[in-house]
C-alpha cells in the first residue's frame, strides 16, 4: 500500500476539502514513519483516502533519503502496515503545507514551536499521545532507536492507540 501523500517540496496551501497531517520525530526513521504508516492505513480503512493527506518528517537531516529503520519495518509488517516513507528534514514550508504537525516527544514539540515562529504557516502543533485518551498529559512516544525489539513493539502500541484517537478527533472536528 502506498501512502496517499506525496512529500511536498514546494509551498502549497492545504485544500479546504482535504486535511493534511504530518508526523514529526528526530530522524524520521522510527517514530514518525511508523505514525505515518499506521495513520495511512487507518485513513484508507475508514474510506478517507482522498480527504486526509499523511506525511512525516524529522527535525534533523541525519537519515535524509533513508527508508524507515529495519526494526520498525519488521514490526510494521508483523502488524499489517507498510512503511513506505523516505526520511526528510522539516522545512518552514511544512507549516503551510500541512494543517497539523504532530510531534512524538516534547523536544520535537519545542523544535516545531521554534520553527513555527520563523514560518508564515498556520499549521497547528500538537503531541501525538495527546490524542490517546488513556495517556497522561504531555505523554511522549519514546525513541526506540537505541533500544531493542521490545522498544519498537511498545512504540507501535503507543502510536496505534494515539492514531486511532487522532482519527476519531479529526472525524468529529472536520466532519469526515
Amino acid at each position: 500500500m502506498s501512502s496517499p501523500v506525496s512529500h511536498p517540496e514546494t509551498t502549497t496551501t492545504p485544500s479546504p476539502n482535504k486535511l493534511s497531517v504530518c508526523f514529526v520525530c528526530l530522524g524520521n526513521i522510527c517514530r514518525s514513519p511508523t505514525a505515518e504508516g499506521v495513520f495511512t492505513k487507518l485513513v484508507v480503512d475508514a474510506g478517507l483516502r482522498g480527504r486526509i493527506r499523511v506525511d512525516s518528517v524529522g527535525t534533523g537531516a541525519w537519515h535524509k533519503g533513508e527508508r524507515a529503520d529495519k526494526r520498525a519495518r519488521t514490526e510494521a509488517q508483523r502488524r499489517g502496515y507498510d512503511l513506505q516513507s523516505v526520511a526528510r528534514q522539516i522545512t518552514t514550508a511544512d507549516f503551510t503545507n500541512h494543517n497539523l504537525l504532530i510531534g512524538m516527544d516534547l523536544t520535537n514539540l519545542r523544535e516545531l514551536e521554534a520553527l513555527a515562529a520563523k514560518s508564515n504557516g498556520t499549521a497547528k502543533i500538537s503531541l501525538l499521545r495527546s490524542y490517546d485518551p488513556l495517556s497522561p498529559t504531555d505523554a511522549e512516544v519514546p525513541d526506540p532507536y537505541y533500544g531493542g525489539v521490545e522498544d519498537f513493539t511498545r512504540m507501535f502500541d503507543m502510536v496505534e492507540a494515539a492514531c486511532k484517537g487522532l482519527l476519531a478527533r479529526l472525524r468529529s472536528e472536520w466532519g469526515l
